[in-house]
């Protein structure tokens, strides 16, 4: 993979992308999302972040930007500001039951219909948000713990699934909210003197830290325990067991992952190890599509051999697999922001 850099401000080396905006926040960003398609025809841009409540930032030109400053008592000279600018829209706060707003995990935008936004929280519950009037569509208690992940399947308005610490995946239908499935249960962590962290926040079950839905094969997901070197590969319509697992060779824990958009079988992840990994979930089944009969079992199929492999300079906290291009996947660690070319 080749790849190309942004260093954070205290680098010296002349980064590859430059800033176009910046804006502060009190709370930690835990996810960044671009609206799928613009509702308007509208020249600036819609995206919306997660922390302590949902907002909404409208990324507009910056009128002062290289404006020439001959304020009195100034110093003469062209202004510094970013070229562009973001602009609060709205927050979108559910506090019906309390006055007390739990930080959110993550979210999601629906592609199909850009309206509706999910977000996952630490008070167990998920909420379905309609962003075009900012009000809470439904809410509903997800899991026995705190939910740290929520995903819509691709090329459906109702249906996404989520997990949590509590072990589990979800899987929810906005049409039918009276009913859950429970695709995968994580059995009981074995104990052991040292305690470790993932025990102690659950009670003895393995919580699971983020899934993303197979854009291509859209009944397959992914998803990976804390504190695992392993991710593990689920379809919906053989709960209870993944149906791969792609292990045995990052050396410390997964941190993220992402599914190719141009190939149903490709999936890269990142870890602590700063290793950056392709795999090919049908590597082993020679290079077959992966299908199973109706209602026929399948052995679960352990990949433990990447196909391409990057080591980046620490640990891997976060990627992307480009949608509109897929020949380039972005990374993040520490300061520095790579794009790689697959």
């Amino acid at each position: 993979m080749d790849c190309y850099k942004y260093y954070g401000k205290q680098q010296q080396s002349q980064p590859d992308f430059v800033p176009l905006a910046e804006v502060d926040s009190y709370y930690p960003f835990t996810k960044v999302l671009w609206e799928p398609r613009k509702r308007s025809p509208r020249n600036s841009d819609i995206l919306v972040t997660s922390s302590d409540v949902l907002r909404v930032w409208e990324l507009v030109d910056n009128p002062a930007y290289g404006r020439y400053d001959s304020t009195i008592g100034g110093r003469r000279g062209y202004n510094k500001e970013y070229r562009q600018s973001l602009i609060k829209r709205s927050e979108l706060v559910n506090v019906k039951q309390s006055d007390f707003c739990a930080p959110l995990t993550s979210f999601d935008w629906n592609e199909v219909d850009p309206s509706l936004i999910v977000t996952a929280s630490i008070d167990t519950t998920c909420t379905v948000w309609n962003v075009e009037t900012s009000q809470a569509k439904t809410q509903l208690i997800a899991h026995d713990r705190d939910v740290y992940d929520v995903a819509f399947m691709h090329e459906t308005s109702d249906i996404f699934a989520s997990v949590g610490a509590d072990g589990s995946v979800r899987l929810f239908d906005l049409r039918s909210l009276e009913h859950s499935t429970i695709l995968y249960e994580a059995p009981p962590a074995p104990s052991s003197p040292s305690n470790s962290f993932a025990s102690a926040v659950s009670d003895g079950s393995r919580p699971l830290l983020r899934l993303q839905f197979n854009r291509l094969q859209r009944e397959l997901l992914a998803t990976f325990h804390m504190d695992s070197d392993t991710v593990q590969i689920h379809d919906i319509r053989y709960p209870s067991a993944p149906v791969a697992e792609l292990t045995r060779s990052h050396q410390s824990n997964v941190n993220c992952f992402s599914w190719s958009p141009g190939h149903p079988g490709y999936i890269c992840t990142g870890g602590d190890d700063a290793q950056v990994l392709v795999w090919d979930i049908n590597s082993q089944q020679q290079q077959q599509q992966y299908r199973r009969p109706p209602r026929q079992p399948q052995t679960q199929n352990i990949v433990q051999s990447p196909s391409l492999r990057y080591v980046a300079d620490s640990e891997v906290k976060s990627l992307s697999w480009n949608q509109s291009l897929p020949m380039w996947i972005g990374i993040g660690f520490g300061k520095t922001v790579q794009a790689l070319r697959v």
